[in-house]
């Protein structure tokens, strides 16, 4: 069949090469529309209750999350010069296409009753225009004594102020949020430039539009690096332009299909899709790599044994024998790797349903790409010279895989010795590996990104959007009377004790601001009203918790009481705490609720940004977890149909599950955490071993009958067939993924040194381990000596 099939590329080439050319000019016009996606809850799944929780809540408060804030220390905050500057940024920064609102300290108001009429007014802290000493020290002096404001806008023990400009909605979910947060950073520098105060800007509008942008920048630079030394290691070992050149064009001709692809899915450019291309790039060369070799093993075998040819019918005949031979092994080393990735398309994520689908079709692609284009052109390619070939006898790689048939052969316990030692040393390691997650976990400490996250956390409790829902199973069940303020004020009092946590905003402290309003600005009198204060407050308040959005109240109940007054929130923001100290805290906060609130007329529902995260986290890691169980299952299903012998099969597999607890040890030596960006290291270390594995098996099982059915013999054939072209694949792939420890994103830094660590020890376990228990797995018939 692989005969008839290399015959029929070679006799319809130009047909097929014009094919492939039309589909792939085809596919970079797809690729050409493809967007980058800004959407972060795609990795829960839309029927996820905590998802449900969270659309429901911002159907009811609106978004949360989208405040990006500005921060500075400066004791001379209330100097002429200083305030007008810092009006000044803030004024430009409201300007912004796509800032919606600003909450501010030059912005402030104060409530001030108005006994003539019974109402509560707002009134502007700081008048607008220029301000004397005079009246900025009068300002800041009623400032002070609005405990309203300290912790939400100021931290007067640090002398910290804040500012939170809202984003639009629309805006974040698109590319247009980078040049809003670049307009912003604008302002706060001149800003610095003017005054020589540092500002701080966090928030998840600018955490996640900067990393992304970063990402992306970096992975492009990655990505043309790793294909740069890709190109110049194949150029040391084939010491030929045009079968680099070809490698080059199959990789690329596949990340244009990648990309296509996703456009013609309806797919955006996300955090795991944008893998895709890197992916094929590693499945691309070995393929390349693999059909070069035997192109060239199959050339010098024409040439020793079939010189009366011509030059033509010698390539020829190359050229089918590199088909027919490296064909099926391509085919279903395409297909494993392919299963092992598609499988992601079964979790209940969105972002992995997304790149199981687009790297299983396109690794399925590949393989066609590399059956035409790769025969066809070297069809039309002169034969390879003896420079070319050189490689084949390498000296040192031929007294390598001696040395390792030597091993197999005679030191097989020492070899079971080594991989066991291997195995505990990993065992001891998975005990010590932790899965946990931060927003910012994968930029370095230094950076701004991260300092600037720490100063808001040190200064105002942090930024990460934490909400409670109280739902009171009632219409007017929040105002109807005040035990369920009272319990609403006993919760957050606990919250603002944690470390973690800053005081909550709500409806509570809405009316612990009236009631100061009304006891003429007395500071103590901010807390909680009783019956008796709400017997005098009351005529004041009619009206400003209703409708009426146009006063400081109405605004406030708009924001944390629905349109029924039925359900009431309180809005926190807290530290990046990671997904392991995060259900703790929401563990102490519900056994809290569960005291205060009577279950019977009360649901409390946790949600917020921080909670989709984690929960986004956790279906990240748990489905690519349960992933690769079921690509073992698929796999080894695979595999069984291939060699249809459960000895093999068990062989098979061995050597695939060690490269993964050995890297999993390591990760726990080394303290690196299991997260979304590191746990995808052991689907590609899959994708890689189990690639390595069939070829060799594939090789194996080809030679069995020329050596008559000699275990030995063909095991030792097979080391001295298929080792170099491993160890140069290897070779390859750990130059194009070393390049990405130059990151400083943790991620990918941990991506390019734990894969290239696995490449290494699955390297080992396919050319000594593997053949070694083959020996004693398939038994040692010896009709030939083996030299």
């Amino acid at each position: 069949m692989w005969k008839q099939l290399a015959q029929f590329v070679l006799r319809y080439r130009i047909v097929l090469l014009i094919l492939l050319l039309v589909s792939t000019v085809f596919m970079g016009f797809q690729a050409s529309k493809l967007q980058l996606g800004y959407e972060f809850g795609k990795a829960i799944p839309t029927d996820n209750p905590k998802y449900k929780e969270y659309l429901a809540f911002k159907a009811q408060f609106g978004e949360d999350g989208n405040v990006l804030v500005i921060g500075v220390s400066d004791s001379a905050f209330f100097s002429p010069a200083h305030f007008e500057a810092y009006r000044q940024m803030l004024d430009g920064i409201k300007g912004i296409r796509g800032v919606e609102g600003m909450l501010s300290t030059v912005a402030a108001m104060n409530l001030v009753k108005n006994a003539e009429d019974e109402k509560i007014k707002a009134q502007p802290i700081f008048p607008e225009g220029p301000l004397t000493d005079s009246l900025l020290s009068a300002g800041e002096a009623t400032f002070r004594n609005l405990p309203f404001y300290i912790g939400l806008l100021y931290n007067p023990e640090t002398n910290a102020f804040l500012a939170g400009a809202t984003i639009n909605k629309k805006i974040l979910a698109s590319a247009d949020r980078t040049r809003v947060v670049n307009e912003l950073i604008g302002f706060t520098k001149t800003y610095t430039e003017k005054t020589g105060i540092t500002t701080q800007l966090s928030g998840l509008p600018l955490i996640r539009t900067q990393v992304a942008d970063r990402i992306k920048n970096e992975m492009n630079y990655f990505l043309a690096g790793s294909l740069g030394l890709a190109v110049i290691t194949l150029l040391i070992f084939f010491r030929s332009i045009s079968s680099t050149l070809m490698s080059m064009v199959v990789v690329i001709i596949g990340v244009i299909w990648v990309m296509g692809t996703m456009e013609l899915l309806g797919y955006d450019i996300s955090l795991l899709t944008a893998l895709a291309p890197p992916l094929i790039i590693v499945i691309g060369i070995p393929n390349c790599i693999y059909f070069l070799n035997k192109y060239h093993m199959a050339w010098e075998a024409e040439e020793n044994l079939n010189p009366h040819l011509s030059i033509d019918q010698k390539k020829h005949n190359a050229l089918v024998q590199m088909v027919s031979k490296m064909g099926v092994v391509t085919l279903f080393c395409n297909i494993a790797a392919a299963v092992g990735f598609a499988v992601f398309a079964l979790t209940a994520s969105e972002l992995l349903k997304e790149f199981g689908a687009v790297a299983g079709i396109n690794i399925m692609m590949l393989f066609f790409i590399s059956l035409i284009f790769i025969p066809a052109v070297l069809s039309y390619l002169p034969p390879p010279k003896e420079r070319h070939t050189r490689y084949l006898r390498n000296r040192f790689l031929e007294n390598l895989l001696v040395s390792i048939s030597y091993w197999v052969l005679r030191r097989r316990r020492s070899v079971y010795l080594v991989t066991g030692a291997m195995l505990v040393f990993a065992i001891l390691g998975i005990f010590r590996l932790k899965s946990v997650g931060f927003i910012v976990d994968d930029l370095p400490k230094t950076d701004r990104i991260y300092t600037d996250l720490k100063w808001f956390e040190k200064n105002f409790g942090g930024v990460m959007p934490l909400e409670i829902v109280v739902d009171t199973k009632r219409k007017n069940g929040v105002v109807r009377n005040l035990k369920t303020i009272e319990l609403m004020d006993y919760l957050g009092a606990y919250i603002a004790a944690q470390p973690e946590m800053a005081r909550p905003l709500s409806l509570v402290e809405g009316l612990k601001f009236a009631k100061q309003a009304y006891y003429d600005g007395d500071s103590m009198s901010y807390i909680t009203p009783n019956d008796f204060d709400m017997a005098f407050l009351g005529p004041y308040l009619k009206g400003q918790t209703g409708g009426d959005t146009t006063s400081q109240l109405g605004k406030l109940t708009k924001s944390f009481v629905d349109s029924t007054k039925q359900r009431a929130r309180l809005s926190v923001n807290m530290a990046d705490v990671g997904t392991e100290r995060l259900p703790v805290l929401l563990d102490s906060l519900r056994a809290e609720t569960n005291q205060l609130f009577d279950s019977s007329k009360y649901t409390v529902t946790f949600t917020g940004s921080s909670i989709t995260f984690l929960e986004g986290s956790r279906f990240i890691i748990n489905g690519l977890r349960d992933s690769i169980f079921w690509a073992f299952l698929l796999i080894a299903l695979c595999m069984l149909y291939l060699f249809k012998n459960f000895r093999i099969l068990l062989c098979s597999l061995i050597p695939n599950i060690i490269p993964l607890f050995v890297t999993a040890g390591i990760m726990g030596w080394a303290g690196v955490p299991l997260k979304p960006s590191t746990v995808l290291v052991f689907s590609v270390a899959l994708g890689i071993a189990i690639d390595v594995t069939i070829r060799f098996l594939v090789n194996y099982k080809q030679e069995l009958p020329e050596h008559h059915y000699n275990v030995l013999g063909t095991t030792v054939s097979t080391i001295r067939h298929t080792g170099i072209s491993i160890i140069y694949t290897s070779l390859v792939l750990v130059a194009g993924f070393v390049i990405f420890m130059l990151s400083d994103f943790g991620g990918t830094f941990s991506l390019g040194w734990l894969t290239s660590f696995t490449l290494l020890v699955a390297t080992f376990t396919n050319l000594v381990f593997l053949p070694a228990l083959m020996l004693d797995f398939l038994g040692k018939k010896q009709t030939d000596k083996i030299k």
